[in-house]
């Protein structure tokens, strides 16, 4: 344990750098948390979600999971989208991933890695369906980026495809669901320009009816 003296002793110190600048700052976070904004992003030591966007704790709820992903079937992934948006309200769900992202490189690969194999295959169910645009990259680096890129679209779209949006899109509640990329080597967030925020963006056959007419006898 003498190894983990360290952890405790930067938590010492982040607790009096935060008291300095504010004497209430714990308990008004013990409080409530009141965010904006869910993150979906990996779980990459190098991609910090706050710190990225510079806010603070209490002001971004976070779901991080390898490769970023929204699998419908993923109990988890859901759990959070339906707190956060029937719940805390949030407006605006932002699925980031990044460059370079090691689920994105290795579901391009075809050696056996474990259990995680079974969670990119998701991954590889992307890239087969965009199969003739990522061979017509050569460079093995633009291609697994711009997978990385795909691979937010498709989650994005995932989420949208839930009842759990689609109900608050119902009720008339404002979200809107946002697909970006981090670039580690410069620190900057890219924008996909992938963005929906109501049911006339959704594919017609994605569009579940959620409420049914009362019929008279």
């Amino acid at each position: 344990m003498r190894e983990l003296k360290i952890l405790f002793q930067n938590n010492r110190e982040w607790i009096r750098a935060r008291l300095e600048k504010d004497q209430v700052y714990f308990s008004r976070m013990a409080e409530a948390q009141d965010p904006l904004y869910l993150w979906i992003g990996c779980s990459d030591s190098r991609v910090p979600a706050n710190e990225i966007v510079g806010l603070e704790p209490g002001e971004l709820f976070v779901h991080r999971n390898v490769a970023n992903l929204f699998p419908h079937t993923d109990f988890n992934c859901l759990s959070v989208l339906e707190y956060a948006i029937d719940l805390l309200k949030i407006k605006h769900v932002i699925v980031c991933g990044h460059y370079g992202c090691g689920g994105v490189k290795a579901a391009m690969e075809d050696h056996h890695l474990g259990l995680v194999d079974n969670w990119l295959r998701n991954i590889r169910d992307v890239y087969a369906r965009n199969r003739e645009e990522l061979d017509g990259i050569p460079d093995q680096k633009e291609r697994t980026n711009r997978l990385a890129e795909l691979n937010v679209i498709q989650q994005v779209l995932n989420i949208c495809h839930t009842t759990i949006v689609q109900g608050a899109w119902e009720r008339g509640q404002s979200v809107a669901v946002h697909g970006w990329i981090y670039d580690m080597s410069t620190g900057g967030l890219k924008d996909l320009d992938c963005c929906l925020s109501n049911i006339d963006q959704v594919e017609s056959i994605y569009r579940i009816r959620l409420s049914r007419k009362k019929t008279t006898s």
